[in-house]
């Protein structure tokens, strides 16, 4: 129950652009004359934030769904690459593995980069909860678009900044607590570097990548470095017993 607990206070702050974009993709269900059931499928299997509201007007537009999967895919790449952070951490959950890799979206991914785990609560659990909590609102708030949209008066204009200011207030947490702050600006410089290049549609999967092979690169030569040291150290110890040994 401690775990539980914690890991809602955790997912709070993603309650409410969850809410209003998830309400935001019923409504515009509704209008297309889809039923409330494919709002509740939709928020179940599909589960794709913005992309979900890209996929009405590809549905009303008449695209085949073969279109609609591959250009989810391509806009959702980037998941590919917050999950290789998390794969022997996800791994750990057991039967709960494959449910944490595709309910890892970018809220999630935050959460679990910036969370610090106190004493008494269950690692694994809190993880778990954490994507459940999450994908339980995102569904009920699609669910609640489709069945009461049309009655909430209410303007969703602006209302997708409230993600992008949480992602800047983790962004701000990470770097305070973090000792190197070197994989923040390989992921600026990469970014900008790529925004000027292919602008501001096409950047972020490319920007990933040059970034995760720098910090794979980086690892490896540091890897490298400790072995040679650790290698370098055993041999003096080596040495310097032989010495002793041969003045004994």
């Amino acid at each position: 129950m401690k775990s539980f607990i914690f890991a809602f206070k955790q997912a709070i702050p993603v309650f409410f652009p969850y809410l209003f974009i998830g309400i935001a993709f019923g409504v515009l269900m509704d209008e297309a004359g889809y039923s409330a059931g494919w709002s509740l499928l939709s928020g179940v299997f599909i589960y794709a934030g913005s992309m979900q509201i890209v996929m009405v007007s590809l549905l009303t537009a008449g695209a085949s769904l073969g279109t609609i999967a591959l250009m989810t895919f391509f806009v959702n790449a980037r998941h590919i690459f917050y999950g290789i952070a998390f794969i022997e951490q996800f791994r750990k959950t057991g039967r709960k593995y494959p449910y944490m890799i595709v309910t890892l979206t970018d809220e999630v991914y935050s959460i679990l980069c910036s969370i610090d785990y106190p004493d008494g609560v269950d690692v694994r659990q809190t993880d778990f909860y954490i994507t459940l909590i999450l994908h339980l609102v995102w569904i009920l708030s699609c669910l609640t678009g489709a069945l009461f949209g049309q009655l909430i008066p209410y303007d969703l204009a602006g209302i997708e900044f409230s993600a992008t200011a949480f992602f800047i207030t983790v962004c701000m947490n990470q770097w305070q607590s973090m000792d190197s702050h070197l994989p923040a600006i390989i992921g600026l410089i990469s970014a900008l570097s790529f925004y000027f290049i292919l602008g501001p549609s096409q950047f972020i999967l490319p920007a990933l990548v040059v970034s995760v092979l720098v910090l794979i690169m980086m690892k490896s030569r540091s890897n490298n470095q400790k072995k040679n040291g650790s290698l370098d150290l055993e041999a003096d110890l080596i040495e310097r017993a032989e010495e002793i040994s041969y003045e004994c």
